[in-house]
């Protein structure tokens, strides 16, 4: 179990200290440009070409800011500020892989707002007692490799390195060819790193700030997630001259399937969510019932034994859909993590000082799975969030005003000060 930070009060003057928006809207835009696509999004999927350019530009920046760098063996960097005294860092940062049709903000935020913190902070000649270390996670989208936040789950020690370097992507490549290729197969070991504590800092992903007026989101915890993927078994036959009451039509089992589970987040209600996100049909022709169909559930609650009802629900249900229309249905699981409650401590800190620098505060837990989530198994750790512009990310329109931006950083920058305990020399 690990022990709660203890929050420190502001002082004057650090207490008027902010960071450089302008330095911090240059940096998110240069890292935009890398996998830019149409439309103003990016596509930087995880060890990828685009991915290794993502990572040397921050890598450059965390070597101008005088930071020093470690690489473990799922290419986890993290770049550390020394403190007065040696130990664990104080830490914080976030993810720059992204969805194939992603935004500039998502996870590039917390790294970027991160280097600033350690540019002001060195602009400011301005020490601390413990390290200050800014990182980021390998593959915590899991868009190209499963499992999602495989870099920070690796890091905590939860998922051997072994299991994670072996994982084959969506393309048929392995962790560990793909860290090789981009030269980011580091030699620390997963799980050999302490962390004093950790905050991250991200946009919100979703409606409830920008809906309730609010500037600084003091996050409670993740969700709980469950992954699976389904493979329905039917026959393949004649679209014309198979009887409706004879077939075995897998296209329709799939579609049941992800009737039954809208239902279900529908009829459970509070923070039940089920999406399918992914479904292909064989043979996919127009004229020919599908033999089979593979597809995506994605269940998430903030509460476990909700979580585990979901599944169950679901799981009946699909097995009454495949006996009522002779299919097979397979499952194979591929994530699941229960819902993770943050420092209660850390998260009152985040209030406190979001309403000591005047800007509303409101808490809630992520709807969203993030590095935080695991980095919870072995430090105290927060979140702080920042409206999304109509609520939207994974979306190449993911906005978050530059107002916003300079607020949560400000935000994270005292709270980090407060962790670290600074001194001025």
């Amino acid at each position: 179990m690990t022990q709660s930070a203890s929050p420190a009060s502001l002082t004057t003057p650090l207490a008027d200290l902010q960071i450089n928006c302008d330095r911090l809207l240059h940096r998110i835009d240069q890292l935009a440009q890398i996998g830019a696509i149409a439309g103003g999004g990016v596509c930087r999927l995880a060890l990828t070409d685009e991915d290794k350019a993502g990572r040397d530009l921050v890598v450059s920046w965390m070597q101008e800011l005088g930071l020093t760098i470690t690489i473990d063996q799922l290419g986890n960097v993290v770049g550390t500020r020394a403190g007065l005294v040696a130990g664990a860092p104080v830490m914080t940062g976030s993810h720059i892989d992204t969805v194939a049709t992603g935004g500039r903000y998502d996870g590039n935020l917390g790294v970027l707002a991160g280097l600033e913190i350690i540019a002001t902070l060195n602009e400011h000649h301005i020490q601390t007692q413990h390290p200050l270390a800014v990182a980021f996670f390998t593959n915590e989208e899991g868009a190209r490799f499963h499992p999602d936040m495989m870099g920070s789950w690796a890091f905590s020690g939860g998922l051997s390195s072994d299991a994670a370097l072996a994982e084959v992507g969506i393309d048929g490549t392995t962790v560990a060819a793909e860290l090789t290729r981009i030269g980011y197969a580091g030699m620390v070991p997963c799980g050999s790193q302490p962390v004093k504590a950790f905050v991250e800092f991200h946009v919100e992903q979703g409606p409830v700030l920008e809906q309730a007026g609010v500037q600084i989101g003091a996050v409670t915890g993740v969700q709980g997630m469950s992954w699976q993927e389904l493979t329905v078994t039917g026959v393949s036959n004649h679209a014309g001259t198979t009887p409706m009451s004879l077939r075995h039509d897998a296209g329709y089992g799939a579609s049941a399937i992800a009737v039954a589970a809208r239902e279900l987040a529908l009829s459970m209600g509070g923070n039940q969510v089920a999406t399918v996100g992914a479904m292909q049909l064989k043979p996919g022709l127009v004229n020919v019932i599908a033999k089979e169909a593979r597809m995506t559930v994605d269940l998430r609650n903030t509460d476990a034994a909700l979580l585990r009802q979901a599944e169950a629900q679901l799981a009946e249900q699909i097995e009454a859909i495949a006996q009522k229309a002779g299919l097979n249905v397979t499952s194979r699981s591929l994530a699941r993590f229960e819902p993770v409650t943050f420092d209660p401590v850390m998260v009152e800190q985040v209030v406190q000082t979001a309403q000591v620098l005047g800007y509303s505060a409101k808490r809630l837990p992520s709807g969203a799975g993030h590095d935080a989530g695991m980095i919870a198994a072995i430090a105290p750790t927060a979140m702080i969030f920042v409206p999304s512009v109509n609520g939207l990310s994974h979306n190449i329109k993911e906005y978050t005003a530059p107002e916003d931006l300079a607020n949560g950083s400000n935000v994270l920058l005292q709270v980090l000060l407060q962790l670290a305990k600074p001194n001025s020399v």
